[in-house]
């Protein structure tokens, strides 16, 4: 089920994690559930008609999400899709902003201005999420040639669907990153579906991402993106690579969405049978079983299961007694200078 890569993945087995430890381990599989458990009550809570309007849920790719801001440094930056939550929370922000911010309470992450495909905290890292299919890719370049230029040793992460490899964005982000040798990575989020087409229908290459690197003059680089500890590896090495200097990477992290490409998307199109075999590596069974591996109790996981639960329960509450935003709001930060009357 996933592709033959130019770089050895490894799995579980006796001392294949011995370089990660059991505290990032654990670390690992608490952000996973966070992210599992967080993105199911956003579901639930939409059914109950308490989340607004649709929203793109990353059931099923929360290894990509826990194994990048698990390597990632305090003052790294990420630059999300509209299939944004995972990334947002695994960069620390808490569950009640997210869920707050979904449900458009005045405890949301922007005070529930901004909703699903917009989450932003530069407290955290998180510089954006973005609903314009390929947009945000010259714009971590942008971050990227800052910290180029001044010296700082931030690095950019730009997260991407398959199909934004068939944009014109991705192409002229990667020659230019490229040429300037700049310290951001794009990690594409190979799901096997752009909407609801097959990425393989209309790209004329098995990895749409993996394939295009030698254009740019980069390695080719496929990992499992189920994985937790395969994609943490990956980012170290992506990480060290810009910090030092040495330029871009382009990381194509094969997974697989659970549900439809959104609220709306009851993904019928779906050949049978398909997502059963994917749940089969579904990233959270993966990671129990590799923590087991390791001498982690089935006490310890449970107990990291019940506080990730309670959590989340306490958001949900906190989020349902908040109130609504105040109209005094509606035209605050529309314009720099937090004003919005039209100006000559």
């Amino acid at each position: 089920m996933v592709a033959k890569t130019d770089r050895a993945a490894g799995s579980g087995g006796a001392g294949l994690n011995d370089d990660i430890g059991e505290a990032k381990r654990l670390a690992l599989y608490r952000s996973q559930i966070r992210l599992r458990e967080a993105e199911q009550r956003a579901f639930d809570l939409f059914l109950q008609n308490l989340v607004k309007g649709t929203s793109h849920l990353s059931l099923g790719q929360e290894a990509v999400a826990a194994g990048f801001a698990e390597a990632m440094q305090k003052g790294d930056l990420s630059f999300c899709t509209y299939r944004g939550h995972a990334h947002t929370l695994a960069r620390g922000v808490s569950v009640e902003k997210v869920l707050g911010e979904l449900m458009q309470k005045d405890n949301g992450l922007m005070r529930g201005k901004g909703g699903s495909m917009h989450l932003t905290s530069e407290e955290h890292g998180v510089m954006g999420s973005y609903a314009i299919i390929g947009a945000h890719l010259p714009i971590a370049c942008g971050a990227a040639w800052r910290a180029q230029y001044r010296g700082d040793k931030d690095v950019s992460v730009c997260f991407f669907g398959d199909g934004t490899t068939n944009i014109g964005a991705f192409h002229e982000a990667l020659n230019f990153a490229a040429i300037w040798k700049l310290p951001v990575v794009f990690v594409c989020e190979n799901n096997l579906y752009m909407e609801y087409t097959p990425i393989g229908d209309v790209t004329a290459v098995p990895s749409p991402a993996g394939d295009r690197a030698a254009a740019y003059g980069l390695p080719k680089i496929v990992v499992d993106g189920n994985d937790a500890d395969v994609v943490y590896r990956e980012a170290q090495k992506a990480f060290a690579k810009a910090r030092a200097g040495e330029g871009p990477s382009l990381i194509e992290c094969l997974t697989y969405r659970h549900s439809g490409h959104s609220r709306a998307d009851p993904a019928k199109y779906r050949p049978e049978g398909e997502l059963e075999r994917w749940k089969q590596r579904d990233p959270i069974k993966i990671y129990r079983e590799r923590l087991k591996q390791f001498g982690v109790s089935d006490q310890t996981i449970a107990d990291i299961d019940a506080e990730v639960r309670r959590e989340v329960d306490a958001a949900t509450e906190a989020c349902k007694a908040a109130p609504i935003p105040p109209t005094d709001i509606l035209f605050t930060d529309v314009y720099a200078d937090g004003g919005w009357a039209w100006r000559n």
